[in-house]
């Protein structure tokens, strides 16, 4: 088996259609995470699809998406803002809660390095960190 990119969409918190990118382990995967790129940055990026891609070659299921307006998703960049890329984690968060499993996220979602705590209710309680025992070996 072989791992596999899957093209996704859903809905973003304001009605537009998000492009997403799912890497797949080639087995079953282990734990489901969701990557969140830089502010002005697209999924498409090397850096977001090599971490993703490797984080499945781990066996951890990775979703990265283009935020309102950016990439392949649809929407006016200049009508976003910090609280709508929030909003569009979120949907990004229910889309994998709903298609697959629920991403593990700690006590705040970091973006741009700022805790969103008030959205964090939102998402799960973290299962796996990098250095987590549950993985045999730290992966990053």
């Amino acid at each position: 088996m072989v791992q596999v990119t899957k093209k996704v969409e859903f809905r973003g918190a304001g009605g537009d259609l998000l492009a997403g990118a799912l890497e797949l382990p080639a087995g079953p995967a282990r734990a489901y995470a969701l990557f969140a790129h830089c502010f002005s940055c697209s999924k498409d990026i090397r850096a977001a699809r090599d971490i993703s891609r490797t984080l499945a070659s781990e066996g951890i299921a990775v979703l990265r998406f283009d935020f309102t307006g950016l990439g392949s998703s649809e929407g006016d960049f200049a009508n976003t803002n910090f609280s709508s890329n929030v909003e569009d984690l979120v949907a990004a968060a229910d889309f994998l809660r709903e298609t697959h499993e629920a991403p593990p996220c700690s006590s705040a979602i970091p973006l741009a390095g700022r805790p969103q705590s008030s959205r964090a209710g939102r998402f799960p309680k973290s299962a796996v960190s990098p250095r987590s025992p549950r993985l045999p070996r730290p992966i990053m």
